[in-house]
């Protein structure tokens, strides 16, 4: 079965039915402590709110005035955890926390056009990726990337974005030989119903059950922050999409109008800054540290002195 937020991304409110609301617990953990919440698990007759699933975290909202803590998929069906029951049967409008949902999707598309082309120009394959809270990373299976392959792939990405690509779903059914032609990781072991594909034409064609832009203009700019090590000699390479972008420029220019406040210098001259001030604290170090030796020499000079002046009287304290 396809959800409702897979078949429409861009849906934002959903008016469903409560086909079950069971007791259950949400392990958590607060302040370093794991802690069970006590809850239900809440199956609706359809959903726009994504489970969890093909690396990408699920959607928050509401069921009614609700609050919807976490969605987690079971077979063919998504359970909704809430804190308080909602009435079996009764029709509900399910909303979805639409910036968080917008968030996922350009990450998670714009993770499919890196990896498609990252794999045509380099041959570099994805064996994993992960969307986090404020940059993503996708693990390539090589190495190194060369910092010139790095921008080539950027400039890439990018004309992609500006070429108006559309993003299409197709779901096929399990045994229909396009399946066989697409690019795929494998399915879950309890996985139910047709196989859903995103196709970015001419492309990527892949196999993926999460929600997606329906056209790679929606993505409006990616951002290869760089490379990390990764295990087993694999490489990480970290990235940033759409809004997040915009975020990141924002922080980063809001960082550089600090800095030039503090170190009375412009932006060009803030590295050269920062390593004069670095110089010059290693030197005052090695003056401090001189200068408690010259005061221990002295202390036990005095005390010496005043030991040889007045025999009798009692020594200082040191």
């Amino acid at each position: 079965m396809a959800f409702q937020c897979q078949r429409d991304s861009y849906m934002k409110e959903l008016v469903t039915s409560v086909v079950s609301c069971c007791p259950a617990g949400l392990k958590q953990e607060v302040n370093g402590k794991k802690e069970t919440l006590k809850g239900f698990n809440v199956k609706l007759r359809d959903t726009i709110l994504f489970p969890e699933g093909g690396g990408q975290p699920d959607d928050h909202g509401l069921i009614g005035e609700v609050p919807v803590l976490r969605v987690t998929r079971q077979g063919a069906d998504a359970l909704h955890f809430v804190a308080s029951p909602v009435e079996v049967g009764q029709e509900v409008l399910v909303k979805v926390d639409w910036e968080r949902r917008f968030d996922h999707m350009q990450q998670h598309s714009g993770q499919h056009l890196i990896t498609a082309l990252a794999d045509v120009m380099f041959g570099y394959k994805t064996t994993s990726w992960d969307l986090g809270r404020q940059r993503s990373t996708i693990e390539l299976d090589t190495n190194s990337i060369q910092p010139a392959q790095l921008q080539e792939l950027e400039d890439a990405v990018n004309e992609k974005i500006r070429a108006h690509i559309s993003v299409n779903v197709q779901l096929l059914s399990i045994d229909d030989p396009a399946v066989e032609k697409v690019r795929s990781r494998g399915l879950p072991d309890d996985h139910a119903g047709p196989i859903r594909i995103i196709d970015i034409e001419g492309v990527d064609a892949n196999m993926c059950c999460g929600t997606h832009v329906s056209n790679l203009s929606h993505l409006q700019v990616i951002k290869l922050l760089g490379i990390e090590k990764g295990k087993k000699n694999k490489t990480n390479l970290i990235f940033l999409a759409g809004n997040r972008v915009l975020k990141y420029a924002e922080k980063s220019y809001s960082t550089e109008r600090s800095l030039v406040s503090l170190l009375k210098t412009g932006p060009d001259e803030h590295v050269e800054a920062v390593d004069k001030l670095q110089k010059s604290v290693k030197l005052l170090q090695k003056v401090r540290g001189f200068v408690k030796v010259q005061l221990k020499i002295w202390l036990l000079w005095s005390l010496k002195s005043h030991k040889r002046m007045f025999p009798d009287k009692p020594q200082p304290a040191t």
